[in-house]
């Protein structure tokens, strides 16, 4: 509006050279005549990538820091951010579970190395950004094959999460319907996997994408081997996925296309070889031969990386279990009265729920499924910290609930009879006669139960929880060193479960005098 009045305020004869400057000005510098638009997926200022640390070179950690990933595709969003006038911030996790982090809208969008599928276009927006093609590998000196055809009867390995089994679901159709005997696909959780199973020589192939594979022929030196590379239309680029919306969807195009246009695409690729298969790049030979490398075992097990996540996987433990105790103390008091009442059964019912449900399926519902329902879980503060001591602390009461019902079911109801006759009031009844009683019942199952939540939390690294050995996982990714990186996340592992059993002992013996056998023993 005031360029409006401001033009009318000039002289008639001054107003045509005034629309002619302002026509070249936006023709010549467009920026300056209006500033870009920025895609509603960046949200207050920032641009939130979910991405999967273990898929070099598109997205891994070089060093130790698990918290910073680098590749391709991190250089990639930060342009974007810096183009947005935005700042970036990247989401590691599962690659199962970023997919379901995008339609709960925790990130703004989804760059991990993913192929452009039909089958994901139908409920999200997709943007190409690298051409790509899919590879059959196996061994050196394994022959090279000329059809897929070739797998059958074969076993071979594959990601979970990735179309990958989609794919070669339809050459096992095709193997089945001319009498040939279907390839065994094998799916592992991790890309580093995936190769180890054909390093060891557990399946004759596995299948991955050649951007990716000419990374692990680099790390690997000679030991891969490309056997086929088959034709396939459906997995010829890499993308970008935003939640469906035409506005957004040509904003990300149009930027990708700029930055391919003014050369900063191709600056990435060839800072991360991901298009020549000979260039000789950084990649490490950890893990490349068969000995034990005692320096790479030791480097992890003093890092701080492995500390920070024995530590975190260490504090969900203890947080969790202590909420489910006290959740399942007054549940077990309840349980246990000889009376019927609707909120007995109600929670008979919460009992049955959470130990009916698979542990990692309560994790990713309440972390991807409860935000679709309650907004206020996709906030900032719901960190992925928080919902997996939701998540297990649920699960975790359930389960405790029927060790102290049955703790406290073995103590004498003489017990209370005899308490009761005393005068004791029944708050002093449970707390001095009862619990004590019944936690030295409970406590070795509950130390057990403990231990088991313990490794229990290596399931949060699907919602990006880096405990312990989710930065185990994202160390052999870049490494490739399983024996010296597992050995080192289990000497973490024994250190804090022989310690609480240390633990478990010495309280055993504080509470011996409550033990009815010795004390008949000692009588006698």
């Amino acid at each position: 509006m005031t360029s409006v009045l401001s033009y009318l305020r000039l002289p008639r004869r001054l107003r045509p050279v005034a629309a002619l400057a302002v026509a070249l000005t936006a023709a010549v510098l467009p920026g300056v005549a209006r500033a870009e638009q920025v895609p509603s997926f960046v949200q207050d200022g920032t641009l939130t990538v979910c991405t999967n640390p273990t898929l070099p070179p598109m997205t891994f950690v070089k060093g130790q820091d698990v918290t910073h990933p680098e590749g391709f595709d991190i250089d990639v969003a930060q342009a974007l951010a810096t183009r947005w006038h935005a700042r970036l911030s990247v989401i590691t996790m599962d690659f199962t579970g970023l997919f379901p982090s995008l339609s709960a809208q925790r990130c703004g969008l989804v760059m991990s190395g993913i192929i452009r599928t039909p089958a994901r276009e139908k409920s999200f927006d997709a943007v190409s950004y690298q051409d790509t093609a899919l590879v059959v590998v196996g061994r050196k000196g394994t022959p090279s094959l000329s059809s897929m055809d070739e797998l059958s009867g074969k076993d071979v390995a594959v990601e979970s999460g990735t179309s990958y089994v989609t794919r070669l679901g339809v050459v096992n159709d095709a193997l089945i319907a001319a009498g040939k005997p279907p390839m065994i696909i094998q799916q592992y959780p991790t890309e580093e996997q995936v190769v180890q199973q054909v390093l060891i020589g557990r399946v004759f192939a596995f299948v991955s994408q050649d951007v990716e594979l000419f990374y692990r022929m680099r790390q690997l030196g000679d030991k891969l081997h490309v056997l086929i590379t088959p034709n396939i239309p459906d997995y010829r680029h890499f993308a970008i996925y935003i939640r469906q919306n035409p506005e957004d969807r040509t904003l990300l195009q149009n930027a990708i296309s700029a930055l391919d246009s003014d050369g900063t695409l191709q600056t990435f690729r060839t800072k991360w070889s991901v298009t020549d298969q000979s260039t000789k790049g950084d990649a490490t030979q950890a893990g490349a031969g068969g000995m034990f490398d005692w320096g790479a075992f030791f480097s992890a097990l003093t890092s701080m990386a492995f500390l920070h996540g024995a530590l975190i996987t260490l504090s969900v433990a203890l947080i969790s279990h202590f909420i489910a105790i006290t959740i399942s103390v007054p549940i077990a008091i309840v349980l246990n009265s000889p009376q019927k009442s609707l909120l007995k059964v109600a929670l008979e019912g919460y009992v049955s729920l959470f130990r009916a449900a698979p542990t990692l399926l309560q994790l990713l519902f309440i972390w991807n499924a409860v935000p679709q329902f309650f907004p206020i879980f996709r906030e900032q503060w719901f960190t992925p910290f928080l919902a997996t001591i939701l998540a297990l602390s649920i699960n975790e009461s359930a389960y405790q609930v029927e060790i102290n019902r049955a703790a406290l079911s073995a103590v004498d109801p003489g017990q209370e009879l005899g308490a009761s006759a005393l005068g004791l009031s029944r708050r002093d009844i449970y707390w001095r006669v009862i619990f004590p009683q019944a936690f030295r019942i409970a406590l070795p199952p509950t130390i057990n139960e403990f231990i088991n939540l313990l490794k229990i939390t290596s399931l949060a690294s699907v919602i990006s929880l880096q405990e312990l050995l989710a930065v185990t996982q994202i160390q052999v990714a870049r490494t490739f060193a399983f024996t010296e990186y597992y050995a080192a996340a289990l000497i973490y592992y024994l250190v804090m479960v022989f310690f609480f059993l240390f633990l478990q002992k010495r309280v055993e013996r504080r509470f011996s005098w409550s033990d009815r056998k010795k004390v008949v023993s000692n009588a006698a």
